[in-house]
């Protein structure tokens, strides 16, 4: 019995592993390449009499209303100089994540068929870590000052926060910021609804970054991955006991969603927990829900919270299994 079971399992694994690779052979033979543009080069090698030929090249980072001296005195600036030769540093070769940007675009391509290729323009801003990559129709826009690695002397921010300002997340980030144009808006404010919206999210994550570890699409250590495994049963079993599903409290979102040092339930494990546990638990949910559901892609992520919870045959592993 336990020899059928065996070649069952793998009979399977190498019909999954199959599948995979006729969907990664399909991707490969999408006609594809992106075009980047380093416009954090541009602006500050540019010289100051052809600041006119840059702002009609670029005239959506020069908004009308301030003179050329402000832009003057910012290519000037020692410490936007010093920012701008630490980011040359790290990304004076950007053939690397332009290849895995490449690599993005053709799965984008192979599951939104209808998606435009975009073009990639990277940028030197104010280090405003909630809009590190801009993603429009036509556009996309990675703060490259973001991304020069957590331990960087330039960061004054908690380890929280730092722990993705590596160049290894500048992908699930442009993929974050993809989904925003994919997924059905949130219509109310419950912690279900949250769950599921930000597992979409990820959800997205494995299709279009299959190569990604779970702990770095989430922007997770190995460590704080492991814990929301090793603690699945526990956590969902909390938001059961004390009925958070379908509650529409605004301090859950601050508890279990948002970028935070830990997440609060207000016990013993909170410091031992990552941030955003619920984003963790709502991926798990829209992950079985796909795999108990023969439903396409878009129709899943225009679906409604409750609706794919009850479908989704959700249960979760207890806790040390």
């Amino acid at each position: 019995m336990k020899r059928i079971i065996l070649i069952f399992a793998i009979t399977i694994s190498l019909v999954s592993c199959d599948k995979k690779t006729k969907v990664e052979k399909a991707v490969e033979e999408i006609p594809l390449e992106i075009k980047v543009e380093r416009f954090d080069k541009l602006f500050f090698e540019t010289s100051p009499k052809d600041i006119a030929q840059l702002k009609k090249q670029f005239p959506f980072f020069f908004p009308p209303g301030n003179p050329d001296s402000v832009w003057l005195n910012k290519m000037q600036n020692p410490l936007w100089r010093e920012l701008y030769t630490e980011v040359q540093k790290k990304y004076s070769n950007f053939e690397p994540v332009q290849k895995e940007l490449n690599t993005l675009f053709k799965h984008i391509k192979y599951y939104f068929p209808e998606t435009k290729t975009p073009k990639v323009i990277t940028v030197i801003s104010e280090m405003d870590y909630n809009s590190k990559v801009i993603y429009t129709d036509s556009l996309v826009i990675i703060s490259l000052e973001l991304y020069l690695g957590k331990d960087h002397k330039f960061y004054q921010f908690p380890n929280y926060l730092k722990q993705n300002f590596e160049q290894k997340q500048i992908l699930p980030d442009v993929v974050s910021s993809f989904s925003t144009q994919q997924i059905a808006p949130l219509t109310d404010t419950s912690l279900l609804s949250q769950l599921v919206y930000y597992g979409k999210e990820l959800y997205l994550k494995d299709l279009l970054l299959p190569g990604y570890t779970d702990a770095d699409k989430i922007g997770y250590t190995l460590e704080q991955n492991k814990w929301c495994e090793e603690n699945e049963g526990y956590m969902w079993r909390y938001f059961l006991e004390n009925e958070l599903l379908y509650s529409d409290d605004h301090k859950l979102g601050n508890r279990f969603i948002n970028t935070a040092p830990f997440s609060k339930f207000y016990l013993e494990i909170d410091n031992e927990s990552p941030g955003r546990v619920g984003t963790w638990i709502g991926w798990q949910m829209v992950r079985s829900y796909m795999k108990n559901n023969d439903v396409p892609l878009k129709e899943m992520l225009k679906m409604n919270a409750k609706e794919l919870f009850e479908k989704s045959k959700y249960k979760p592993k207890k806790n040390g299994e």
